[in-house]
């Protein structure tokens, strides 16, 4: 799948716009879950104002009242004119989406329509950790395929999981990440041609969560699931929420493949209720008009991706970094500092920084943190600084 590379368009980088001190006045859970002393670099919530059109859109409703139940198509023929433009791909027919309260309620509603009761869902660990989470509230199965030493899907793995998971007979989905959290990786063509193959051959459905997808950075081509051969039967869950900032505005769509269609028309109506309006009308103004600020957000993510592998290298040696090809978060190995299997607990404590716990993530988690580099280089640059203090500082001590 060709994609268009970002440019820089003049617009300012959202990430070196707002002050530690305007931050800090917000009120979101990424800003109140730790005291004020502590650098939060933990959920996947960005350091930046909203985009212009949102911010129109949204302001333009409100002072209209325009604040009711959200009806029509106009989401998923924004997101169907994104894909052409940035993936190169026309695979979104309106008649086969539905609009769903977020990417994870729309995960489990899917699974609900292609499993049953105890059955099995494979994933992928180390892995976005609510993919256990719901799953399991879901009373399925969670059943893992580990990536591969390169942080890859290893199709090897996956095939003998599918084996077992049909093995007594029931069903079973395959909750896919792409590009994957926490590592970046962007799946190939040829990756995910093999997982649709696997799938169709072992009964197995797949249901995949594409919520970075728009946030590919350099030249890497992100290629959507249902772009794939083999891969009529698949479903999958978007929204602009991740790229443009706006999980508090709430709104996803599920897309089905032409085999799936029918599965999606079994979803209840009243799913379509909990999506959020104004969530609707942001999410929308985002994927037609938002472009020129996501192009200046992903080069400023570039950038930070680059500083903070220079300054694990210079002050951190230890800690393996792989930089990935998407999302804003990296994945840090910190096995080699020797601080247990959860170093994000002593970075909070010793060095107040907050990055998010690894083993939450499943196997491959224990020895590792996630930290999240929407911020500004200002902050990025701090924060390590404070893990570097923390890796020699004695305990109950602060830098």
């Amino acid at each position: 799948m060709t994609r268009i590379p970002h440019e820089t368009s003049g617009e300012r980088n959202p990430l070196q716009v707002l002050t530690l001190e305007q931050l800090r006045r917000r009120t979101s859970v990424k800003w109140r879950a730790h005291p004020e002393d502590v650098l939060p670099l933990w959920v996947a919530e960005m350091d930046v104002p909203l985009a212009e059109p949102v911010v129109r859109a949204v302001t333009g409703a409100l002072e209209l009242g325009d604040t009711g139940y959200p009806a029509g198509t106009a989401y998923a023929e924004a997101l169907a004119g994104f894909a052409a433009e940035r993936w190169n791909w026309d695979g979104i027919a309106v008649e086969r989406t539905a609009i769903v309260p977020d990417v994870m309620l729309g995960v489990v509603e899917m699974l609900k329509l292609v499993t049953g009761y105890g059955d099995a869902v494979v994933v992928n660990p180390p892995v976005y950790p609510p993919f256990h989470d719901f799953v399991a509230h879901l009373d399925r199965r969670v059943v893992e395929a580990p990536l591969g030493a390169d942080g890859r899907l290893d199709l090897d793995v996956l095939e003998e999981t599918f084996r077992r998971a049909v093995s007594d007979g029931g069903r079973a989905a395959f909750l896919l990440c792409s590009p994957h959290n926490p590592t970046g990786t962007v799946h190939t063509a040829g990756e995910l041609s093999a997982v649709a193959a696997l799938a169709e051959r072992y009964g197995v459905r797949v249901v995949v969560d594409e919520i970075h997808a728009p946030l590919v950075l350099g030249g890497t081509g992100f290629v959507p699931y249902l772009s794939v051969p083999g891969a009529e039967r698949g479903l999958s869950l978007m929204s602009a929420s991740k790229a443009w900032n706006l999980a508090g505005l709430k709104a996803a769509l599920a897309i089905a493949g032409p085999g799936a269609a029918a599965d999606l028309a079994r979803m209840p109506g009243e799913v379509g209720h909990g999506p959020s309006h104004l969530g609707i009308i942001a999410h929308t103004a985002a994927l037609r008009d938002g472009g020129t600020w996501l192009d200046a957000l992903l080069t400023g993510l570039d950038a930070n991706r680059r500083l903070l592998a220079r300054l694990l290298a210079e002050h951190l040696p230890e800690i393996r970094y792989r930089p990935g090809d998407a999302t804003f978060l990296a994945w840090l190995d910190c096995r080699g500092l020797g601080l247990g299997d959860d170093p994000a607990d002593v970075f909070l404590r010793r060095g107040r920084v907050a990055l998010t716990s690894g083993p939450p993530f499943g196997t491959g988690g224990a020895g590792h943190a996630r930290l999240n580099l929407a911020a500004s280089p200002e902050v990025l640059t701090e924060a390590v600084r404070r893990m570097a203090v923390a890796r020699v500082l004695r305990p109950g001590r602060h830098p």
